[in-house]
């Protein structure tokens, strides 16, 4: 749980594997399905994709540089965006999703989150999301997601109320 978000608890060398295959122009390529509920990829379900004319690839960890592989995930993109924020912002949405959360998703007996999270009162939701923010999202922001942003083609800065107060983007 403490790595989750992280590179090394995704399955980059798939993706790669998945990407090429879409690129190359295979009639049909499957995908496996991730639940937010699970919290995991569901064993045995997938998705099948069909000859996009767009795929969006969406993800925290697909502009990184990986030296395990030869190719990048990002090698495979046309056109990459990152959306950043002020991090005091982007902890603000984290405790407002997480109490959100507490009061609909984590209510759900089948929720990963259930047995930790369901019947923890309004004070211990906001200090245990500051906690998992402090503890695990401020560390990957900084050591993996940051990092990668100079790689993007176009940069979009939201502000607080999620507006998009500033757009750059790199020439080539």
């Amino acid at each position: 749980m403490n790595r989750k978000g992280f590179p090394e608890s995704y399955d980059i060398k798939s993706l790669i594997q998945f990407m090429g295959d879409v690129k190359s122009g295979k009639p049909e390529v499957k995908a496996p399905v991730y639940s937010h509920l699970a919290y995991d990829v569901i064993q045995g379900e997938e998705k099948q994709i069909c000859q996009p004319d767009i795929l969006i690839i969406e993800g925290i960890n697909v502009l990184q540089i990986k030296k395990e592989t030869p190719l990048l995930v990002s090698d495979f993109f046309d056109f990459s965006i990152y959306i950043d924020a002020e991090e005091e912002h982007i902890r603000h949405w984290y405790v407002e999703r997480f109490k959100l959360l507490r009061n609909t998703a984590f209510q759900n007996t089948d929720s990963f989150f259930h047995q930790r999270f369901a019947n923890i009162d309004e004070e211990e939701t906001v200090r245990t999301a500051n906690q998992i923010w402090q503890d695990i999202n401020a560390k990957n922001l900084h050591e993996n997601i940051l990092p990668t942003k100079g790689r993007a083609r176009l940069i979009l800065k939201k502000e607080a109320d999620h507006s998009i107060g500033q757009i750059q983007l790199r020439k080539l």
